[in-house]
């Protein structure tokens, strides 16, 4: 069987170290030997570890970047509702924040590794708060289309959206069920009508 080109292995091999140790416990050094390449390798293809971690989140997580990219440029267009749309973005970001969460929690108990990486988020201009002013964004164009109330506020919105699906990847582990009450589908649904019942037009 042929060899995945190294920079597939190596973010192949961060996405696994990360979700299994964490990414402040995840070094270069045990990426680039589960990679089956050297730590010299690896940083042809990633000059830093930070990165990486933005390749792994780009590539293998679930993407919320190109659904907003579309919402925006259409807003108002074709059959679906906003709350349909909502409900697709509230889907798409409680996958995300699911899968991401155990990556990055690690962080936390670190404190000057966490201003570090954020140092570098900052830097390649990512971060938590991207997503927000793309959802953002999405209802300020729905907002300008008349879909949305004209004294709605968006930003309020949309962190209201997105901090409940990040909420849903940490908020019930300890819970009899061990899990959400709601299934993914039921949850992302149940979200946008409660949002839209107070944005809407």
């Amino acid at each position: 069987m042929e060899q995945k080109p190294a920079r597939v292995r190596i973010i192949d091999a961060a996405h696994q170290l990360m979700l299994t140790i964490g990414l402040a416990r995840a070094t270069t050094k045990e990426i680039a030997r589960a990679a089956g390449c050297s730590e010299a390798a690896l940083y042809k293809h990633f000059p830093s570890k930070e990165e990486l971690f933005v390749a792994v989140l780009r590539e293998r997580l679930p993407k919320l970047d190109p659904l907003l990219k579309q919402l925006i440029a259409t807003p108002g267009a074709g059959e679906r509702t906003v709350e349909q749309n909502l409900t697709e973005i509230a889907r798409q970001a409680a996958l995300f924040y699911e899968q991401s969460f155990p990556i990055a929690a690690s962080l936390y108990a670190e404190p000057r590794l966490k201003e570090r990486h954020n140092a570098a988020m900052r830097e390649l201009g990512i971060g938590p708060h991207i997503p927000i002013r793309g959802v953002d964004a999405y209802l300020r164009s729905e907002q300008a289309a008349g879909r949305l109330r004209a004294d709605a506020d968006t930003y309020a919105a949309a962190s209201l959206l997105l901090g409940a699906c990040a909420q849903r990847a940490f908020a019930y582990e300890a819970t009899e069920t061990g899990g959400p009450p709601q299934s993914l589908d039921e949850f992302a649904a149940s979200v946008a009508s409660a949002l839209i019942k107070g944005v809407g037009a």
